[in-house]
């Protein structure tokens, strides 16, 4: 009878402790600390060439983002959601990698260089030009 009671607070505790992470996923919670960039993604704008992931262009008016080097991780991470949540207004967002901002020429080791798109939908300007994010695996 003892053993039947553990075993389903047991239970009970694993049930609200993945409730509780799940929750935390979905609204930012325990992201990795960066700097969110603008790039354009389009050919001619300061993005350089094609995306690494496919090697196109992409619109501008896409959620889309380009991680540094060790996160972009060998292209492990292409074509995947992230999401984004702003540190400034905590507004969260998700977009999906589709480059590397190359930490071997000059990008930063903790840089989401995001599209316009990703910018306007946390609310931001772009004119600013960097901004203090979160991000995590969606």
């Amino acid at each position: 009878m003892a053993n039947a009671k553990i075993v389903l607070v047991a239970v009970a505790i694993v049930a609200v402790l993945h409730v509780s992470c799940a929750a935390a996923r979905r609204h930012g919670g325990g992201g990795i600390p960066a700097v969110m960039t603008v790039n354009g993604f389009r050919r001619g704008e300061e993005g350089g060439g094609p995306a690494a992931c496919d090697g196109h262009f992409h619109s501008d008016g896409d959620r889309i983002t380009a991680l540094s080097t060790r996160w972009f991780a060998n292209g492990q991470r292409c074509h995947k959601k992230i999401r984004i949540t702003s540190a400034r207004n905590g507004r969260s967002v998700e977009a999906t990698v589709v480059d590397e901002c190359d930490s071997r020429r000059g990008c930063k080791d903790n840089v989401v260089d995001a599209s316009k798109a990703v910018w306007e939908a946390l609310g931001l300007d772009t004119n600013v030009g960097e901004v203090p994010v979160t991000w995590s695996d969606a």
